[in-house]
């Protein structure tokens, strides 16, 4: 019999709060329920913003939490050439292409069709425009151009060759707290084509949680509320890619006073200011809502 394989997969850009030790308390806590194994992952692309002194803090906050996972640990900038192959049999399929617009020339894309049109530009479910295309914005010469010099670009997934190459409703299976899983429709084409990679970042989310997931096994993918949309992108991934399909929960979000998602960009309810000010695990548990 397979053992049933969680993971919490934390980037190490800022300190843990309140809303990461719902998620790894409660990937722990099924883990163990279910006689399975727990996986921390380390998703690192952002060299940048993510350091050795961040992760090694997250790291001894979970440690803290009472968390024990396997050795070792997954870090996603370690396994560049994976998402790379990924991406080489995406475009051998002609569902990738390069995108050559940049930020500032989608809002003003987005901003002259608002005007023209009077209603508003098509969104994904996070609010964020969808891509309008190239060759809607700029002409046929300019878009050579900027081929011919390699200026910068996103390699985005062409969503309607993707979805008639698939041919298929797609559905993930929804694991409720009540145990039961139910199968929920996606709609993918929602996202537009969505960004896998750029000239100078070999990966993106949703490329990478796609394979690392399939290359570790993970069989339940337990994450935020604010992920549930997304997995309609992951879909259709695992499916063009031949990966395996984990059984999902989105759990229930923890917000702040004023109703919003904790960040830790804000610094919100850090789970090393609360260690310092004397919590103890229980403590945040209790806060997280967790008997």
């Amino acid at each position: 019999m397979i053992r049933p394989v969680f993971r919490f997969a934390p980037s190490p850009n800022g300190r843990l709060h309140l809303g990461h030790a719902l998620s790894a308390l409660l990937n722990a806590d099924m883990a163990r329920q279910a006689g399975g194994r727990l996986l921390i992952r380390i998703e690192d692309i952002d060299r940048a913003r993510c350091t050795p002194e961040l992760e090694a803090a997250m790291l001894a906050d979970l440690a803290w939490l009472g968390l024990v996972w396997e050795e070792p640990v997954r870090r996603q900038s370690e396994h560049f050439s994976d998402y790379a192959a990924a991406l080489d049999r995406l475009e051998a399929m002609g569902v990738l292409y390069r995108g050559y617009l940049t930020r500032g020339e989608i809002r003003q894309a987005v901003a002259d069709f608002e005007t023209r049109e009077g209603t508003p530009f098509p969104r994904d479910p996070d609010g964020a425009p969808l891509y309008p295309g190239d060759a809607a914005v700029l002409a046929e010469q300019e878009i050579g151009m900027r081929a011919a010099a390699a200026a910068p670009f996103a390699l985005r997934l062409d969503m309607g060759a993707a979805l008639a190459r698939l041919a298929t409703p797609l559905t993930w299976r929804e694991l409720g707290e009540d145990g039961q899983i139910a199968r929920v429709a996606a709609d993918p084409a929602r996202w537009g084509d969505v960004v896998l990679a750029r000239k100078d970042t070999p990966t993106s989310y949703h490329l990478s949680v796609v394979l690392d997931d399939a290359l570790q096994g993970i069989t339940h993918v337990v994450r935020g509320r604010d992920l549930f949309e997304a997995t309609a992108v992951h879909r259709v991934l695992q499916m063009l890619l031949g990966l395996d399909e984990p059984v999902y929960r989105h759990h229930r979000l923890v917000l702040g006073e004023d109703g919003r998602k904790l960040s830790k960009s804000q610094g919100d309810t850090a789970l090393s200011v609360l260690r310092a000010q004397g919590a103890e695990p229980k403590d945040i548990r209790a806060l997280v809502g967790l008997a």
